[in-house]
């Protein structure tokens, strides 16, 4: 590979507080040599590669802290290939993959089989999760330290709950020994079995078990006051409420350290949306009132919230086209992450560089990866868009393997042109 120059860019840089148009300069093995205002036409030697991208944004590569692959056991809903095909033309260059697969993912052997077929079939940066429990049973803890010298990139249960206290101590006692990262999925099971949306108004008319935010809540609470013991490092996939918000930042106020994600759905959509049983909106955490999604908004602007995620989970139309209750719950969404995104901005919800360091530089702190960065010597892992280009979404247009969007024939506005890994151009065109 030669040295590549992209030149005449809008460089967005929250890891080094860059904005400014110039380029970047990446060298023979896929590592980032310059970026800024120094690199420009007048300083390319001749017969270099240059790529001119007409002052539409770069940014560093986004990371996906939550996406679900399929293999193995699930390939039918979607595989390396086809998560790579997505995320690339998303402009994700990273994923953190989930291990509810068949088998679960929470031995060595496991492990070693996803590394391998990652490395085999996917284009992109796949950092696989183990299991916190056994077979996500909720009572026997995996193999921490194990796990984690074999690759694993954190633990979790992913929208199981770990619901005994005790198991949870032990848990975060453990993690807090060895430094591994905690994801959780908060949500007391007793408060929410059989829940099918957000408990309300909206779940009494149309006859559904309702969802109530204080599950959410509760599990929060009772999670951080085990934090003051065991001080281990400790990240909430996704909040959905107002409620939750406000124990978070009574906390943070406090002096914990935690990190907290949101689910891109919850900040774009409402339970509003769901109409008159829109199986393809029914989400775990539920969609919930306006109010809460405004304050999702706030929790991001005041710094509670750190990361936004896609939540991608791939479900075939069969077990979405059924009846409300008895329907799959998740959305695809890692191609549509960004664009999603970016109508935070255009409404003046979010400045853009808040809006890109909560997809780049802060997933990769939390994870502890070197990514989500511009800087000298790092991977040259690129996403560059469009703005303002306007489009319409079509789900038969999207790369996944399954169509389940939540956002179907949307009018966004927001487009990847092209997306480098490692310094080579995988989606797009020069």
């Amino acid at each position: 590979m030669k040295t590549k120059y992209i030149i005449n860019a809008k460089i967005l840089d929250p890891s080094q507080n860059l904005n400014e148009v110039g380029g970047v300069i990446i060298n023979e093995k896929g590592k980032i040599k310059a970026v800024g205002k120094e690199v420009n036409k007048s300083n390319i030697p001749s017969n270099s590669e240059v790529i001119d991208i007409k002052k539409n944004i770069l940014i560093p590569g986004i990371v996906d802290m939550k996406t679900f692959v399929g293999e193995p056991g699930f390939e039918y809903k979607e595989n390396f290939r086809t998560l790579s095909q997505a995320a690339l033309a998303g402009g994700v260059t990273s994923v953190v993959s989930m291990p509810n697969t068949k088998p679960v993912i929470d031995n060595v052997s496991m492990v070693d089989f996803i590394i391998r077929r990652a490395r085999d079939k996917a284009k992109l940066n796949i950092f696989p999760c183990a299991s916190l429990t056994k077979n996500m049973d909720g009572t026997s803890m995996t193999e921490f330290g194990l796990l984690s010298d074999k690759g694993i990139i954190g633990f979790t249960d992913v929208s199981k709950t770990i619901q005994n206290t005790n198991v949870m101590s032990r848990i975060m006692d453990y993690a807090s020994d060895l430094g591994v990262l905690i994801l959780q999925h908060a949500e007391d099971y007793e408060l929410t079995k059989n829940g099918q949306i957000n408990e309300g108004e909206i779940s009494t008319r149309l006859g559904l078990t309702g969802i109530p935010n204080i599950a959410e809540k509760i599990i929060i609470e009772r999670d951080l006051s085990l934090l003051e013991e065991h001080k281990c490092r400790y990240h909430i996939n996704q909040i959905s409420s107002q409620k939750s918000l406000e124990v978070i930042e009574k906390n943070k106020n406090n002096g914990k350290k935690f990190s907290v994600g949101v689910s891109i759905n919850n900040l774009s959509l409402n339970e509003n949306d769901i109409g008159d049983f829109k199986t393809f909106l029914k989400l775990s955490p539920p969609l919930r009132s306006e109010n809460d999604r405004l304050s999702l908004i706030d929790g991001i602007n005041k710094n509670l919230i750190n990361v936004i995620v896609s939540d991608h989970k791939p479900e075939d139309e069969e077990s979405k086209r059924l009846p409300f209750a008895q329907a799959a719950s998740g959305a695809i969404g890692v191609e549509t992450l960004l664009p999603l995104s970016l109508e935070l901005y255009h409404n003046g919800s979010i400045k853009l560089q808040k809006l890109v360091e909560t997809l780049t530089i802060n997933p990769s702190k939390i994870l502890k990866i070197n990514k989500g960065t511009l800087k000298k010597d790092s991977d040259a892992d690129i996403c560059i868009f469009d703005l303002n280009k306007p489009w319409v979404l079509n789900v038969n247009e999207l790369k996944s393997k399954s169509k389940n969007s939540a956002i179907e024939n949307r009018k966004l506005q927001g487009k990847v042109l092209m997306t480098f890994l490692n310094g080579e151009l995988v989606f797009g065109q020069k």
